[in-house]
């Protein structure tokens, strides 16, 4: 074997290498992509949920998926207010919604076990949030939270587990990524 040779299969392992390991950084950051688009997050924000997770006790993964469930938009589009996540945020964003009897118009605002959603009254005559529900109740209702149609009105009874979440999303990625 020539030492120009070996040079050339250097290269080319190296090569590999680098194809494998941007393979790999494309596949976490389409992870993260993916995860944050799904809730309509901006990179800072999503950042920070993970830098708040990771801080927690626990899986990171898990804190961080757990934080996206219990924000205030997020737990409006279960409750089925909102036919889409971006509606649901809309919805806190223009005062329709009641935290506990209170108006919270933040939708990064973090919903705890046991809090009382509602739509306001002067809101609850929209089509778009009657048609949601309609939509919802044919659906069903995720079980960590209870929804009365007729007043409107709902419960977040827990926070939901890893299994009660989407099996397509690889949380494990998007910790990797950010680990780095």
């Amino acid at each position: 074997m020539t030492p120009n040779a070996s040079l050339t299969d250097l290269q080319v392992l190296n090569q590999v290498a680098e194809d494998l390991e941007s393979r790999s950084m494309a596949q976490k950051l389409r992870e993260k992509q993916k995860l944050r688009n799904m809730y309509g997050l901006m990179e800072r924000q999503f950042h920070n949920y993970y830098v708040e997770a990771a801080r927690q006790k626990g899986s990171s993964g898990e804190n961080l998926l757990t934080l996206l469930e219990c924000r205030l938009d997020n737990v409006v589009y279960r409750m089925g207010f909102g036919i889409t996540r971006a509606e649901a945020r809309q919805l806190v964003g223009h005062n329709a919604i009641l935290v506990n009897g209170r108006r919270v118009n933040i939708p990064s605002y973090q919903v705890k076990a046991g809090d009382e959603i509602e739509v306001r009254e002067k809101s609850k005559g929209q089509l778009r949030i009657k048609a949601a529900l309609e939509i919802a109740e044919q659906l069903g209702f995720v079980h960590w939270v209870e929804v009365d149609s007729k007043t409107v009105k709902g419960i977040f009874k827990s926070t939901p587990d890893r299994a009660d979440l989407s099996q397509s999303i690889n949380e494990s990625l998007v910790v990797a990524l950010y680990s780095k």
